[in-house]
């Protein structure tokens, strides 16, 4: 019995595989993965004139009512797709092409899509939308022409025959080859059941911005287009709406176990956060509908059993410090900052208690200590000195270039060794979120790295005597975006201090802007003339609410560019291997460093802060 079903098993793997490949519409000898070109093509897309902020990311499949031959239909197969879109936010392509033969035409088919993109702008109609970027596109670059033509000529060649076809979807792809071979020639095109034979060539309509069958996204009133309704109807048109009962809970019976209900929220992808969410289709939506539904829920009130899902209860959360701190948010959108948006709270570790420097850590710690002292009392050389011990030779060159071409500046032509006080504040700003208590190896987790990173850059700094201060967050949605207060400015560094650091502990998400304007407002008041504010992360800003993607690079470059108009030097330290797709743009090309490996994050963060002070 158990050989037959071994039997059985084997050959359905072989007919699973065979019938699979043989259902494949693509060429997989030829694929290309985007993962090999993506930092090219966002090079590209902002090139042509594509927004800054918006990340160059694979796109998911989505269902498509295809026409599928015999044996896909066998297979199971080609029932979902993944098709290239863009909007204000994302430029979503395909996780890998193989749409055709030559590895070579997929990667020119990645560089049209990524053009394209960049010369988008929001889709109103599919097929004369697409039509009107291609012509842009090409009569901007002329040069594209030749490219565009090999790969228009490939893509026909794999386009289904529409003799055929049946009548109505025979027309549709007859009109789709005429929009294809002459773009802008087409503006009615047929209505079929079946979305149509899939255009790589072609932009899709956003994800949740409609039907994606659908030629018709949004009305084009300036066109004299209405579709979907009368001519004249508008926003204030009137809808019936009919009353309906919710019986959904009255039937069936649901048994759980409590203990699942956590596991459930990790793998259901469930939206906790509807205050924070915005439907910007609803209203167009509610346009198209002839009918809108209305349903009364009915609610009973809860009972003594209090599930803390997001927050820990106030008995074991960390202490808060005073009332919570409002503070602004960009929002893109609007290309504006939203006063009092944020809701920042200074907090304690709870579990703090006096500590120690960690054994492990000693001897590195003297070594460092050692070389902050040397620091302390090493004396600089003055450039530029009217007198001195040593002629400046930079100096010199500059006055013999000057004296060359008529134009000669007073200047000191001597350097000068001088003790000079060093003149600067720091703060260090600490990610906390919940990515940092993964694991780097079998021992160790991002959070340990760090702690320990800020236990040794405080032995540096109370070194050398510079002012500074030390800082964690995280964020639960801009309610509740956290700020431990790890050594104030005022306070020294000691055994209080280090069981602090040790004690911290990861949790939440990742509101970078609201942290660096918190930290900003804490800094831009020290009295020095040099304040470094340093930024330690794993990863891009990130939180459950609308803080995802485009709106939380944009939140935080706005911060960023806030410090800098304080006078304040950010910098950021991060070991996200992906950091430099969204870095340069936050915080420019020289305001940030990646270190590969975490766990030289201890040892080179001391180093790093002598390069940037020295």
């Amino acid at each position: 019995m158990g050989i037959g079903v071994e039997v059985e098993e084997w050959a359905g793997e072989i007919w699973h595989r065979f019938i699979t490949r043989r259902a494949d519409p693509g060429f997989p000898e030829a694929r290309v993965e985007l993962v090999d070109m993506q930092r090219s093509l966002a090079v590209l897309f902002r090139a042509l004139g594509g927004a800054a902020g918006v990340a160059v990311e694979a796109s998911s499949a989505r269902k498509m009512v295809l026409r599928r031959s015999l044996i896909q239909q066998v297979a199971g197969s080609s029932q979902q797709l993944a098709v290239a879109w863009a909007d204000a936010e994302n430029l979503r392509l395909p996780a890998s092409l193989a749409v055709y033969p030559d590895p070579e035409l997929n990667r020119d088919l990645y560089r049209w899509l990524a053009l394209l993109a960049a010369t988008s702008n929001k889709m109103r109609h599919w097929g004369r939308d697409n039509q009107r970027w291609t012509q842009n596109l090409l009569a901007q670059y002329p040069a594209m022409r030749s490219r565009y033509q090999r790969l228009l000529d490939a893509h026909l060649a794999l386009r289904p025959d529409p003799n055929s076809l049946k009548k109505n979807e025979a027309a549709l792809e007859r009109a789709l080859r005429q929009a294809l071979q002459e773009p802008g020639s087409v503006v009615d095109f047929p209505v079929t059941e079946r979305a149509p034979f899939p255009l790589p060539l072609w932009l899709y309509p956003a994800e949740r911005l409609g039907d994606p069958q659908s030629s018709e996204l949004e009305s084009e009133e300036d066109e004299g287009d209405v579709v979907g309704g009368a001519q004249g109807e508008g926003r204030d048109a009137r809808k019936q709406a009919s009353r309906v009962e919710d019986n959904s809970g009255k039937q069936g019976l649901l048994l759980f176990r409590l203990e699942n209900l956590f596991s459930w929220s990790e793998h259901i992808d469930v939206d906790r956060c509807g205050d924070d969410n915005e439907d910007l289709d609803a209203a167009r939506v509610a346009e198209d509908l002839d009918e809108i539904a209305v349903s009364r829920k009915r609610k009973r009130k809860g009972g003594g059993l209090k599930l803390h899902l997001d927050l820990p209860p106030t008995d074991i959360d960390d202490i808060p410090l005073g009332e919570g701190i409002k503070l602004p948010e960009w929002d893109f959108r609007k290309n504006a900052l939203i006063d009092d948006f944020v809701n920042v709270q200074m907090m304690l570790p709870r579990d703090q208690e006096a500590a120690p420097l960690p054994l492990r850590l000693s001897q590195l710690a003297r070594r460092i200590r050692r070389q902050f002292e040397n620091l302390r009392s090493e004396p600089r050389w003055l450039h530029q000195q009217p007198q001195g011990d040593e002629l400046d030779l930079q100096a010199c060159l500059d006055f013999h270039v000057e004296r060359q071409h008529g134009q000669i500046a007073e200047r000191g032509l001597f350097m000068e060794k001088r003790q000079q006080h060093r003149d600067l504040s720091c703060l260090l700003l600490a990610d906390l979120s919940m990515s940092t208590d993964s694991h780097i190896n079998d021992e160790r987790r991002v959070i340990d790295v760090v702690a320990d990173s800020m236990l040794l850059f405080g032995e540096a700094l109370s070194a050398v005597g510079d002012d500074f201060a030390f800082y964690g967050f995280s964020s639960l949605r801009r309610h509740h975006v956290r700020m431990q207060e790890v050594k104030r400015f005022d306070q020294r560094y000691d055994d209080s201090v280090r069981g602090t650091i040790q004690a911290l502990r990861p949790g939440y998400y990742t509101r970078m802007g609201a942290a660096i304007r918190q930290a900003s407002a804490l800094l831009k008041d020290r009295p020095h003339k040099r304040r470094v504010l340093l930024l330690v992360t794993d990863g891009k800003p990130n939180d459950l609410d609308l803080y995802e993607g485009r709106y939380g690079v944009e939140d935080t470059r706005q911060a960023v560019l806030e410090a800098q108009k304080l006078g304040l030097i950010p910098f950021c330290i991060t070991i996200d291997r992906e950091a430099a797709d969204y870095l340069p743009y936050m915080f420019g090309a020289n305001g940030y460093t990646l270190i590969r490996e975490p766990e030289h994050l201890p040892t080179r963060l001391p180093q790093l802060y002598r390069q940037l002070t020295q």
